[in-house]
């Protein structure tokens, strides 16, 4: 099967097209015969070896963890999905992702693809939507009327986290630049924020919940606007334990787990409307899209999610 793979640590120009075999699947799997995938911040930080302590891969890796695709084959033990489903996941992490033709799932982290909704809006969910799920639904067990300020609201997590928040009752300031506002808008923000204009700490206080995706001073001074028994919950850094016990919240970092029963209560959401998926940005699963996917993702400037196409 065709896949893009990183022999070596380095720049986007590491990603190159390989052919390599089909993955065998275990008892408790399936395989997807992949449709589309999508990129988040993760793919390229393993890429530049950022996270080789929590990730360490032998080389070749195929990069991505996002999976929407039709199952080809299942695995003796599989008892909830069958032959010709429709399913997304954000696969267990291996060294065998979805940048590729075929990968194999754990049925535990499949869900069914709601039929309005196509397999590239299905691929930009898992990753981004579980986390900005398990964020305000784990860590912070968000209620209605809680005031929920999200930082970077136009990229995938925050996009998410928005429309979550708004969906549970919450009211809902973001960050972002002048130029998504109106995206932000449209996902339903009640306040919107110019991180390059306005200073969010002497705009709002007395909030609830903090999803912090900068880390650094932003997280920093993201405690300021808390109030005592608030909760700020970081997918950047771990917070600061002292800045959380000085001012009375709870605080903590959020590694994503992959979850099927979750992304099915994302895929509700998605069939009902009440939660898009907005790709920003579309490339071919070929080796120049990736490393022109990659390139966007760096830059920070990415609208939305960015889709890889791969049938």
């Amino acid at each position: 099967m065709k896949a893009i793979v990183i022999e070596q640590y380095g720049s986007a120009d590491q990603l190159k097209e390989r052919d390599v075999p089909i993955p065998e699947i275990k008892d408790n799997q399936v395989l997807v015969e992949l449709y589309a995938t999508s990129i988040n911040p993760i793919d390229w930080k393993v890429r530049e070896g950022y996270l080789t302590e929590r990730l360490p891969f032998d080389f070749p890796i195929i990069l991505g963890w996002d999976a929407a695709g039709i199952i080809q084959a299942v695995g003796d033990n599989v008892s909830s999905f069958t032959t010709g489903d429709r399913v997304f996941a954000r696969p267990a992490t291996t060294a065998n992702g979805t940048y590729a033709e075929y990968t194999a799932v754990d049925e535990n982290l499949l869900a069914k693809i709601p039929e309005n909704i196509s397999f590239a809006e299905a691929a930009v969910v898992p990753l981004a939507g579980l986390t900005a799920w398990q964020c305000l639904v784990d860590f912070c067990e968000i209620k209605a009327g809680d005031n929920v300020l999200i930082h970077a609201g136009s990229g995938g997590v925050g996009s998410f986290a928005i429309q979550i928040a708004k969906n549970f009752g919450a009211y809902v300031a973001a960050t972002a630049s002048g130029k998504n506002e109106a995206f932000l808008n449209e996902l339903g923000v009640d306040k919107f924020i110019n991180y390059k204009e306005d200073d969010f700490a002497e705009l709002i206080d007395d909030y609830d919940i903090v999803v912090d995706t900068m880390g650094g001073a932003i997280q920093e001074k993201s405690f300021d606007v808390l109030k005592k028994g608030g909760k700020l919950v970081s997918i950047a850094q771990p917070p600061d334990e002292r800045l959380a016990a000085e001012n009375g919240v709870k605080a903590g970092f959020l590694w994503l787990e992959p979850d099927g029963k979750q992304l099915t209560e994302l895929g509700k959401l998605l069939e009902n409307g009440k939660v898009k998926a907005n790709i920003g940005h579309t490339f071919p699963l070929n080796q120049d899209g990736l490393r022109s996917a990659h390139e966007l993702s760096q830059s920070h400037h990415a609208k939305g999610k960015i889709a890889i196409e791969i049938k």
